[in-house]
């Protein structure tokens, strides 16, 4: 195996994952080989679930969201994807299917790698492959936290919780346009729109909050990390 060199940043490397700082110059130009970009509308389905997983998706710029397609129309919102993140579901070493869907939450611009040459990276590359593992492991860590959540918390503290989730690992502001419309949120916190509808309106009149159409304002973060935690 070659040295390991820095990647290189700018136009040329619009792959900036952390994770890809293992591969040496070789590799990394495996990988810009065998990689195609696409652009993504705001609604715009990036990935598919029960599609072929054949690529590993990189999200490049915008912002997107994973969910899950359940029965008879019913979504769940499992996590929104920022940009520099690399996406990759179980399935691919699984069944090779993707067991998600990805859409735009506004204009994306999306790297797809292929699967087999991502594999032959993992195979030939310890430390890639631990960096990968690491990466999946606090993934899953992050949706286990966020079941158990939802199946103990009551609707506020779910509530309280997405909007500390967007403020603090999204936003990293307390005042954030929220990408989500309130029917997505009750998909993200599993619960109906009208209870989102609700439960915002009851933080607005306690002055938690400050809402105006999908603009949101923290104005009182203990009280709500106190909804969070006792929700």
């Amino acid at each position: 195996m070659s040295e390991k060199e820095p990647l290189e940043s700018g136009k040329a490397n619009p792959l900036k994952w952390k994770n890809f700082q293992h591969l040496s110059k070789h590799e990394f130009q495996l990988i810009n080989e065998n990689r195609y970009e696409a652009t993504f509308k705001a609604g715009e389905v990036i990935l598919k679930q029960g599609s072929p997983a054949s690529s590993v998706l990189f999200l490049i710029s915008g912002m997107a969201k994973i969910y899950t397609e359940g029965d008879r129309g019913k979504n769940f919102i499992i996590d929104i994807v920022q940009p520099d993140t690399l996406v990759m579901g179980p399935g691919a070493y699984v069944n090779s299917r993707n067991t998600f869907s990805v859409a735009a939450l506004n204009p994306v611009q999306a790297c797809f790698i292929d699967f087999n040459i991502f594999r032959q990276l993992v195979k030939a590359n310890n430390a890639f492959a631990e960096s990968l593992l690491e990466d999946l492991c606090m993934k899953s860590l992050s949706s286990q936290t966020k079941m158990v959540n939802l199946a103990q918390k009551k609707m506020p503290g779910r509530l309280a919780e997405a909007l500390l989730y967007f403020a603090d690992e999204v936003f990293h502001s307390d005042d954030f346009e929220l990408p989500l419309t309130r029917y997505e949120l009750g998909e993200m916190t599993n619960m109906a729109k009208e209870s989102v509808v609700r439960i915002l309106k009851e933080m607005y009149e306690s002055g938690v909050i400050s809402s105006k159409s999908a603009s949101i304002r923290i104005l009182d973060r203990q009280k709500l990390a106190l909804i969070s935690v006792k929700g």
